[in-house]
């Protein structure tokens, strides 16, 4: 559906049939209106896609400055910090701040959309990258285009816009050149060998990074097979997992070899959501010229912690026996063991820019693309690779 302006509340009467009086009983529940009656104003007003005016509920007091961010989940230190900085962002301008989570389910993230768009919220931030399907695109630009003709914004954060003329603010962080980065590090201390753990496919963060990781090997005079990535999913329980199971398998790797998730990998950290897959996480593919990986650029530093976890488990060290690496530099990643090499991520500044340029210049806020940069944080868990057998 496309948004052509607010719908009134006579729009809605005349659909229903009633008198716009009615109406305001019926959408204010504040008055006894008989069941049938409401039932068929309720109707016409979610045909019509009608929204209360949100200037008129402030007119009688019920209207406030307020922001909404929605969230795949609190706990994950990435999220908070992006939720601090919109939070502290907002009330330094004195607007109220409300907090979603999704579950990583989208169409739980577009009800709440929806949710906050009736209850007059002026920006509505979307964190965090997402898998993507057509289905979502279209809801995303229609409700875009909605809170756009109400006079509120909708912002994305961490994600690109699913089309570049919808009228959304985009504020992320460049994914693909932090990645590149990072591969690199390892690429000048030696590595050939380097497994990327922690791939989604057609999640919007993670794929950029997986990009520039391929990048770097590019990059390095290195071809398409010596690519390795382990599609299993985030969050600490899916890299010990996958981990685990990749050093069982005696850590060989064939050529470009690429595992799927299954269902349980779908955890915690960072932006996502994924569809289980048919091979268990860090299954590879049969060898076709044993080569043992030395470093590990882990998809996010949750990820690096199970990872860490397993390959001590296993009895190896890091960085002596396998360096590794991850994203987002979380505040605990300085007190991994060993201390974890990491892209710094504007978390925080992320959900401040967001809100801050949305409020500066709301006429020509949508469209607009602001782009963050990232950088390297070196610490203990990179070193050359030991010797080969």
């Amino acid at each position: 559906m496309t948004s052509k302006g607010r719908v009134t509340i006579r729009e809605v009467a005349e659909r229903a049939g009633v008198s716009m009086a009615t109406v305001s009983r019926v959408l204010s529940g504040n008055h006894p209106v008989p069941a049938s009656t409401r039932a068929r104003v309720l109707r016409a007003a979610r045909d019509l896609d009608y929204v209360a005016n949100a200037h008129a509920r402030a007119l009688v007091g019920g209207g406030r400055k307020m922001v909404a961010v929605v969230l795949r989940q609190v706990t994950s230190p990435f999220y908070a910090q992006v939720a601090e900085g919109v939070e502290a962002e907002a009330a330094a301008r004195g607007w109220l701040c409300l907090v979603g989570t999704t579950g990583g389910d989208p169409g739980r993230e577009l009800e709440f959309v929806q949710l906050m768009r009736e209850e007059g919220a002026r920006l509505v931030i979307l964190v965090g990258g997402v898998v993507e399907d057509d289905a979502y695109r279209e809801r995303v630009a229609h409700y875009a285009q909605a809170l756009a003709s109400s006079g509120a914004r909708l912002v994305l954060c961490g994600r690109p816009a699913p089309d570049p003329d919808i009228p959304a603010l985009v504020v992320e962080f460049d994914n693909e050149a932090g990645a590149r980065a990072i591969t690199g590090h390892l690429l000048s201390a030696g590595h050939r060998r380097i497994v990327f753990l922690g791939g989604l496919p057609g999640n919007t963060a993670l794929d950029a990074r997986v990009a520039g990781y391929r990048a770097a090997l590019a990059e390095h005079g290195l071809g398409p097979e010596a690519a390795h990535v382990v599609d299993c999913g985030l969050g600490r329980a899916a890299g010990h997992r996958a981990m685990t199971e990749l050093l069982k398998s005696g850590g060989n790797l064939g050529p470009g070899d690429c595992a799927t998730p299954d269902a349980d990998t779908l955890d915690t950290s960072t932006p996502g959501t994924s569809t289980p897959g048919t091979t268990a996480p860090g299954t590879t593919t049969p060898d076709t010229g044993p080569a043992r990986f030395t470093a590990v650029f882990a998809g996010d530093d949750m990820v690096a912690a199970g990872a860490l976890r397993a390959i001590a488990d296993a009895g190896l060290r890091v960085p002596q026996d396998i360096s590794v690496v991850g994203y987002n530099d979380i505040p605990l990643a300085e007190d991994f063991n060993p201390p974890l090499t990491t892209v710094r991520t504007p978390a925080e500044e992320l959900g401040r820019a967001a809100v801050r340029i949305a409020l500066r210049d709301p006429e020509h806020a949508a469209g607009a693309h602001h782009l963050l940069g990232t950088h390297i944080v070196v610490r203990d868990s990179v070193q050359p690779p030991p010797p080969g057998p």
